[in-house]
């Protein structure tokens, strides 16, 4: 597949764009907009942009501020620091008066690579997705990031933005321009089996496809970009019409996207499931390829469930 911008790159991008269009849109940083990428902002609008240093916790606090004055406020760090660190911050200051807050959280998952476990935001999913009121995403490349980046901004309440350091394939050629909140994409049909996933892990999921289709399984793709609210619809349909799902994440297992879908399934249409991503465990340091091979976030991985559950019999 072709390589693009990663998501961060993409999320800058449409920050600077949005800034442009609407004045009440502000940024906090926390000393790491050069990596996050609200750097191009805070040049462009140095009067709408607020440094608080190396201090998640008022980052959250200042961002909280500006909201209930009627701004609109996107706060970014690494995801590991702004969700671990500012937990409290983003429960009491934003969650619990619902405060139109857009939390982005960088550098997520273990393809960071290098930079080591303490760096790798790996439960941020499962924590933001625990907070009342809050819309969780991860967009899959940079065109789905532009689009979450200027849907978050139009939607009224507190967001959670997951972007990444690496350079993602290209999904959506033609901008993905059908992005909504809480819908899933489908980017390809099959009736064997249903393959969910979302950031990194979604070009992944179409490689998986693709090879299984070369033995005559056809696996249908679900992008489930927005994690909470999740669409259940497309969930149902994908248990009732293939028989079994498998979901892909580039996160610890438990609290993530397979635990939101899983629920989902249990409540409307029980059917085979099987889970990839971390289980259990922090990631190593290393080269971001060989990281996801030793904890089994590859498309042949996904491909691997995808065909057991393609052979079990249905349900009902």
């Amino acid at each position: 597949m072709k390589m693009g911008k990663a998501t961060r790159d993409a999320y800058g991008d449409a920050l600077l764009e949005l800034g442009k269009q609407n004045p009440n849109i502000v940024i906090v940083d926390g000393d790491v907009q050069n990596s996050t990428r609200a750097e191009a902002f805070a040049k462009a609008f140095p009067d709408r942009a607020f440094q608080v240093g190396i201090a998640e916790a008022n980052l959250v606090g200042v961002g909280a501020g500006l909201a209930a004055a009627g701004k609109i406020p996107f706060i970014a760090s690494f995801a590991v620091f702004m969700m671990a660190n500012a937990f409290d911050q983003l429960r009491m200051s934003v969650a619990f008066p619902g405060l139109n807050v857009k939390v982005v959280g960088s550098h997520a998952g273990i393809s960071i690579g290098e930079d080591g476990p303490s760096q790798m935001g790996i439960e941020d999913i499962g924590l933001a997705a625990l907070l009342p009121g809050f819309t969780v995403i991860t967009p899959a490349d940079e065109h789905a990031a532009r689009a979450a980046t200027h849907a978050i901004a139009a939607h009224v309440g507190p967001c959670y933005l997951r972007t990444g350091r690496q350079k993602a394939p290209v999904i959506y050629e033609d901008g993905c321009k059908q992005f909504e909140i809480g819908k899933s994409i489908q980017l390809r049909d099959g009736r064997d089996v249903t393959i969910i996933a979302n950031g990194l892990m979604l070009g992944m999921a179409l490689e998986a496809a693709e090879k299984l289709a070369a033995e005559g399984i056809q696996a249908r793709v679900l992008d489930m970009h927005t994690i909470k609210p999740l669409d259940h619809e497309a969930v149902e349909k994908a248990a009732r019409e293939t028989g079994g799902i498998v979901v892909a994440e580039e996160h610890l297992l438990r609290g993530g996207l397979g635990s939101y879908v899983a629920m989902s399934v249990a409540e409307n249409y029980p059917t085979h499931m099987r889970f990839i991503g971390l289980d259990d465990v922090y990631a190593e340091s290393g080269a971001p390829e060989a990281l996801l091979e030793k904890y089994g976030l590859t498309s042949h991985h996904i491909a691997d469930c995808a065909r057991e559950l393609a052979h079990l019999p249905r349900t009902r």
